[in-house]
């Protein structure tokens, strides 16, 4: 709501509940500054900037960015300072160089922002007016996302590149909730293809049910390593006799008996089988799909029930085998009336080097020699479905780096053929790798192991049973570590949540394109920015509270005034800005931008703690302190729920 000027002179303002209370600011500043200025104060308002420092003020103008003639931008900032009527909200503008900042009053500040946290709770920092489809009518409803991430390979293990799109697309999948957008959020699962054929037959020679039941996904990740153990050297001996056959007919030998030899190896081949195999799921065998429905779904239960660790669900399990062969067929087909593709050898290709905008797009096959379509022409039938069943505003694709060439190729080809309406929709979101992740078997690295290495890592330290912590820590300190581990109620699950923590803060730690090292000692200590110290923060504002005593009411009536401190006053002044930050995150879908704020507050707590101690304080003191912290730890705990992490109130 805009902020009103007396006839006095004096500028009233007050916080709006709901939004970005800074917003409100710019609008204040905005409209005293318009008559000054000359210009309309929605000119102002999107030119007033928060700072990265508060010693520069909370927002500040740069004066050359309003673009009035006539004086040099030094001399208006002088000027418009002079003029700047007196504020209940903000201080007088200081001038420095071509730049005005404008500093919060501190008591206002306090009043509205902790009474506005403390009311709004959990919905502080969320914008549900955002996700509309037209702000001003909010009869036409929420605008739509799909976020499709994760997208693991059934019978394969669950690598570090699908643990990346786990964890960062659960983080934007939350994101857009808090803003009211409806998100769909879509695990398009690999599940189709021939290595169902291999797998069909692995599970008929060294399937266990038992097995199966207990780990659907390690067991059958298990069975398709036997039988590729098999069919390597068989494919490898064929590979030899073809090159053999080859240099045979070369020289114009008789090559009959290797001709036979060759194509009984063909047909007796463990790959040959599984084709056959596949075949029979692709005709809708009963038997074969049962087959199939079944490793399917066993293994979605599993992945549910790690996926509900990370404190992530799905609205729909999609995967290559819910794109139905018609819509291939159709894509292909438009393809090809409308020019796009063309035949190259045998293939269908789409030659996106002829456009000098597209050549760096190179040619992209979208079917193969034999006929059979590609995961280009698969991605392309899913995505026009989606439009037609979701009539989504947006989709995101979140998916490594390595893609990215393919997901160009897709939106581009999407919009060449027609269906630019879609393509425009679309955004990948990449990722980098993850570097020196340890094995299992030596060649691979399954979700729950990778969780289970972390949570046990976590366990020995909460016990102060590491190596590093006898030979750094003294008698003394082991003992204190040893006596908060005996009063915790269930350790096991503490130190679960606090190795997920370690494990998802360290993978949302850096910008996401960077490549990170998987480092278990590193992610695991407390020390440092850190999962497992995030939580430490919010437990350790949790045992202020239930050591403080005071209740919702009395903290409700706190007088804020009474917090003069400058500690107390900055760490209201960064809580201020969590909701642009939410808004900030919304534009750059970078994690790394909630977690530095966080860690950035979180460090501003731990250095409050002696200057603005609670137990022990006058009782008025007490609530105002106890108000101020009780907002931090809302803000901390809306934080670290974005993230995707569940704060603990005890460790």
């Amino acid at each position: 709501m805009p902020s009103k000027t007396s006839s006095k002179g004096e500028a009233k303002g007050h916080i709006e509940p709901a939004g970005n209370p800074i917003d409100t600011y710019r609008e204040h500043v905005a409209e005293l500054l318009a008559p000054i200025v000359g210009i309309p104060a929605t000119d102002i308002t999107p030119r007033l900037q928060t700072t990265l420092s508060h010693d520069k003020g909370d927002l500040m103008l740069a004066v050359p960015s309003l673009r009035i003639k006539g004086k040099s931008p030094g001399d208006l900032a002088v000027e418009w300072a002079e003029k700047f009527p007196s504020s209940d909200l903000v201080d007088h503008p200081v001038v420095s160089g071509t730049f005005l900042q404008f500093f919060y009053k501190s008591e206002p500040l306090m009043k509205n922002i902790i009474k506005t946290i403390l009311r709004t709770k959990q919905a502080y920092g969320s914008n549900p007016r955002l996700g509309l489809k037209d702000p001003e009518n909010p009869s036409l409803g929420k605008k739509t996302i799909i976020v499709e991430f994760s997208s693991p390979n059934i019978a394969k293990p669950f690598h570090a590149g699908h643990l990346r799109s786990t964890i960062i697309g659960g983080f934007i999948a939350n994101l857009y909730e808090i803003a009211g957008w409806n998100v769909i959020r879509m695990n398009y699962l690999g599940d189709w293809g021939r290595q169902y054929g291999l797998l069909a037959n692995a599970f008929e020679l060294y399937g266990n049910e038992e097995k199966l039941e207990a780990d659907p996904i390690a067991h059958l990740f298990d069975i398709y390593v036997e039988i590729n153990k098999v069919s390597a050297p068989e494919e490898e001996t064929i590979k030899e006799k073809r090159e053999e056959l080859k240099k045979a007919k070369e020289a114009k030998s008789d090559t009959t008996a290797l001709e036979l030899e060759l194509s009984t190896l063909e047909a007796e081949s463990t790959n040959e089988k599984a084709r056959k195999s596949f075949k029979r799921l692709e005709d809708g065998d009963p038997k074969a799909l049962e087959t199939w429905r079944r490793f399917r779904d066993l293994s979605i239960d599993k992945y549910k029930k790690t996926y509900a660790r990370l404190n992530i669900h799905y609205d729909h399990f999609s995967g290559e085998s819910q794109v139905e062969k018609f819509r291939m067929d159709a894509a292909a087909k438009r393809l090809k009336e409308s020019g796009v593709s063309e035949d190259s050898e045998g293939a269908v290709v789409v030659d996106l080097t002829k456009d000098q905008k597209t050549k760096k797009l190179g040619k992209a096959l979208v079917q193969k020699k034999d006929g059979s379509s590609l995961y280009l022409t698969r991605d392309i039938g899913e995505a026009v479905k989606r439009d037609e069943i979701y009539h989504f505003d947006k989709m995101i694709y979140v998916v490594a780096a390595q893609q990215d060439l393919h997901l160009a190729q897709l939106f581009k080809i999407l919009e060449l053929m027609g269906h630019d309406d879609v393509a425009k929709k679309c955004q990948h979101v990449n990722f980098g790798m993850v570097l020196g992740m340890s094995t299992r078997k030596g060649t691979v690295k399954f979700l729950d192991d990778i969780l289970r290495d972390a949570a046990d890592r976590m366990h020995s330290v909460m016990k102060g049973e590491t190596e590093d912590q006898k030979e750094n820590q003294n008698d003394k300190d082991l003992q204190r570590i040893k006596d908060k581990y005996s009063q915790l109620d269930d350790p096991v699950a503490t130190a679960d949540i606090l190795g997920i923590s370690a494990v998802m803060v360290q993978d949302m730690t850096g910008k996401r394109i960077n490549n990170y090292t998987f480092d278990l000692m590193r992610m695991t200590s407390f020390e440092g920015d850190t999962g497992p110290y995030l939580q430490y923060a919010h437990a350790r504002l949790c045992s202020i509270t239930r050591k403080a005593q005071i209740s919702n009411e009395e903290l409700d009536n706190a007088d804020l005034s009474l917090l003069k401190e400058s500690h107390a006053v900055n760490l209201v002044r960064s809580l201020a800005t969590w909701p642009e930050v939410v808004q900030t995150t919304l534009k750059t879908l970078e994690p790394i931008t909630v977690l530095s704020y966080l860690f950035k507050m979180t460090h501003m707590l731990s250095s409050s703690y002696d200057v603005l101690q609670v137990v022990g304080s006058e009782p008025e003191i007490k609530k105002a302190r106890m108000a101020l912290y009780e907002a931090a730890r809302q803000v901390l705990n809306n934080g670290m729920r974005l993230l995707g992490l569940s704060p603990l109130q005890r460790m």
